[in-house]
């Protein structure tokens, strides 16, 4: 593996990105952070003939298509068909609401709220990718402990809301085990599904600020976006990454998760 492009180097492919290079590997990438215009397509389509790996962390576009598909599909395609390794950062959200009941890559797809999601996906899972289905997403600078310091964190009262989330040095550590895993679909959660409201008590307790009241849904006066995110609950099983990645999470719980966060947050 000489070079990796990369479709949206935002947060979490930032740390993709980094690991990669500290294997000797060179990233080519789009994005707010990147390297090449995703609309100059000249020069994206020389980059991705000459990498060895394709990953996209582009989400579906408000229409629900796949920007980079629609763009540049039949060249990803040719890639594949050669030999090129892809991957896709795809979201757990696309198995829906299982009330609380755990979840693995057999569940059914496409019944949540993230239909687009869900389609993207199986584009992507039908052109040989490895899709890396990721939870919540945190880490310096996105976390509970940035949403308290901003007086934005909320503690909701459903008291069975459980949800899985990942620290995104994890999603890093499972896109550089991937680049030596079989194609097909992947979740990439730690092992300790749980209540936002237990994080957001332990990022409190953290920084020694008092946690917020607790408030319903109404009362919260959330953003639909937010309050479509507490209409699902499931935990996320992560034992096919364990076993055809030899993928573990570095930070296994949201305890461990956010105490590294905010040390590498002082350190920062």
């Amino acid at each position: 593996m000489r070079r990796l492009f990369i479709f949206g180097l935002g947060y979490s492919a930032g740390f993709v990105a980094r690991a990669a290079q500290t294997r000797g590997i060179e990233v080519i990438s789009t994005g707010r952070e990147g390297t090449l215009s995703f609309d100059d397509e000249g020069t994206v389509r020389l980059a991705l003939a000459e990498a060895d790996a394709v990953l996209s962390s582009v989400p579906p576009s408000g229409e629900g298509l796949d920007p980079v598909l629609e763009r540049y599909g039949r060249d990803i395609e040719r890639g594949a068909l050669g030999g090129k390794w892809l991957g896709y950062l795809s979201s757990t959200g696309v198995y829906g609401d299982t009330e609380g009941a755990w979840v693995d890559e057999s569940a059914p797809v496409g019944t949540g709220r993230r239909t687009a999601r869900a389609e993207c996906d199986a584009a992507w899972l039908a052109r040989g990718a490895r899709v890396l289905r990721l939870p919540g997403i945190y880490g310096p600078g996105r976390s509970a402990l940035a949403r308290v310091r901003a007086g934005r964190a909320h503690r909701i009262a459903l008291e069975e809301q459980v949800f899985s989330r990942v620290h995104v040095e994890d999603i890093a550590s499972g896109v550089i085990a991937a680049l030596a895993g079989p194609a097909g679909a992947y979740n990439l959660a730690d092992d300790a599904p749980c209540s936002q409201n237990a994080v957001i008590e332990e990022a409190c307790r953290l920084l020694g600020a008092e946690p917020p009241s607790l408030l319903t849904l109404e009362e919260a006066g959330l953003s639909p976006m937010a309050r479509a995110f507490y209409a699902e609950n499931r935990r996320v099983a992560n034992g096919k990454a364990r076993r055809l990645l030899g993928w573990t999470p570095r930070l296994r719980d949201w305890r461990e998760g956010l105490r590294a966060v905010l040390a590498a947050e002082r350190a920062a």
